[in-house]
């Protein structure tokens, strides 16, 4: 197996030293992936806030920061960390946001069963998600370093059950809340990525 750190190290000393074809073109196929991911994610975020009504999307309008299932944005010294380390907390996220991705998408077929592209668009955004988080970890293990720690699923249920009980409002804006973490790991997840990609930032 690649280590991953002699992989940046060798790889940082002499750029003309490719690693083997096989992961490079997982490294890139991965990064293309996350990249395009990054695209759909802002315009997913766009189109939940725009179906929410007033006051969401108005300038100067903060919700509450609700919990979302034990998922938190990235933490701010995540780009300081080992790089196998940050790909590790990117797949955690990746894994944890599908289910929460699902309550979301229960949520606004209730409360707005007349946006079918915005239901469209979250059940794709959970199906993404997956399948970019099983990039990374492929990557990972082709890299050779040690895979994330299973994480419990979230409660989605339990979420879900709770939001229709506090209300519209707060319904909404769990909601919102899990588009922006969506946004936020998928960009987080394409920028670690490129460090990885022959010739890009180190």
């Amino acid at each position: 197996m690649l280590n991953s750190t002699n992989y940046r190290e060798d790889s940082q000393a002499d750029s003309s030293i490719s690693p083997l074809p096989h992961l490079e073109a997982k490294i890139r196929q991965t990064h293309s992936l996350a990249r395009l991911l990054t695209k759909y994610a802002e315009q997913l975020f766009q189109e939940y806030v725009q179906h929410q009504g007033e006051p969401f999307g108005l300038p100067g309008f903060s919700p509450p920061r609700l919990p979302a299932a034990g998922l938190s944005a990235p933490a701010p010294g995540h780009a300081g960390l080992p790089l196998p380390e940050r790909l590790r907390l990117d797949a955690g996220a990746l894994a944890a946001l599908p289910p929460l991705l699902d309550v979301v998408r229960r949520l606004q077929a209730e409360l707005n069963p007349r946006a079918p592209r915005l239901l469209r668009r979250l059940e794709e955004a959970a199906r993404q998600a997956r399948a970019l988080g099983a990039a990374v970890e492929a990557v990972l293990a082709a890299l050779g370093a040690e895979p994330r720690e299973p994480r419990p699923e979230p409660a989605a249920a339990a979420a879900a059950a709770a939001a229709a009980a506090a209300g519209v409002f707060p319904a909404k804006v769990l909601g919102l809340r899990v588009c922006g973490l969506y946004r936020e790991w998928v960009s987080c997840t394409e920028a670690d990525l490129g460090q990885l990609v022959p010739g890009g930032p180190a």
